[in-house]
């Protein structure tokens, strides 16, 4: 999907680059997918700050995903939505036999009109999510679970996806988009295909005030705040010695591993950093 640029009639214009909507179809949102969501400010339930640069923003609803994919049987894509809680696309489908409306990610290629389904014996298409030990080895997939039943968790962000590369007896090899290589149970589900809106990673905001759209507030850079308010802050001037880089909590930023030892390589084949 191409990205729209603007004639640079201002500054900010001149910089900014955003995605081209015109694949979407809109259309209204059923209230039962729906609920509210209320904004925090990064605020707790005693009014302190505990995440910082937080606030203001659009209003929003969220929209109630079905990332399960256990409805059996066709479902014909009614519209696809754009949704402000995530970088895909969503798609509206009605399934045929209940009549039901529910939301899907909108995978990569597929258009309103088109029949997307689900469970063991649907075939091998663009956007139907079937068992891994369906899916043919070299396939890509988004939306993996990590267990049976609870639901994908793993590639769902814009434009991402994994590859099928193996299985060994009751446990599927997974590439990630990092590089990462993992096993999934192979009774876990994964929609095939790519996960659409790939041009997200390219958009310019070209202006703060977008930015403020989206909830965040300024950053200021830590070297140049107190040290009440930052490890890195204080001095006189752009004092650098002894400072090292490290986040308002102090954890090092430069290398330092975060990863729990030993339970995180459970299910690891190769780490995402190996050459």
């Amino acid at each position: 999907m191409p990205l729209k640029k603007y004639k640079p009639y201002t500054p900010s214009r001149r910089a900014m680059l955003s995605t081209d909507y015109s694949v979407l179809t809109g259309g209204p949102v059923p209230k039962s997918l729906t609920e509210p969501k209320k904004k925090s400010g990064g605020r707790n339930n005693t009014g302190h700050v505990t995440v910082h640069m937080r606030g203001g923003g659009n209003r929003q609803k969220y929209r109630k995903v079905d990332f399960m994919r256990r409805e059996n049987g066709e479902a014909e894509v009614m519209a696809l939505q754009y949704d402000p809680n995530r970088s895909a696309f969503i798609a509206l489908v009605r399934y045929r036999s209940s009549g039901k409306l529910s939301y899907v990610l909108a995978p990569e290629g597929v258009r309103v009109g088109a029949t997307i389904s689900a469970g063991e014996g649907a075939p091998i298409k663009e956007g139907n999510a079937l068992p891994l030990k369906r899916i043919p080895d070299g396939a890509l997939v988004h939306n993996i679970e990590v267990q049976p039943g609870a639901k994908g968790k793993l590639v769902r962000a814009a434009g991402t996806y994994a590859q099928v590369m193996a299985k060994e007896g009751k446990r599927c090899i997974i590439r990630l988009p990092s590089g990462e290589m993992r096993y999934v149970p192979v009774e876990c589900y994964a929609t095939i295909g790519r996960v659409s809106n790939p041009d997200h990673e390219n958009v310019k905001l070209g202006k703060a005030g977008r930015t403020r759209h989206l909830g965040r507030r300024p950053r200021p850079r830590p070297m140049h705040m107190n040290p009440v308010d930052h490890p890195m802050g204080g001095g006189e001037g752009a004092s650098k010695s002894g400072r090292t880089p490290c986040s308002r909590t102090g954890v090092p930023a430069k290398g330092y591993r975060t990863r729990p030892k030993g339970k995180a390589k459970l299910h690891l084949v190769k780490d995402r950093r190996s050459k």
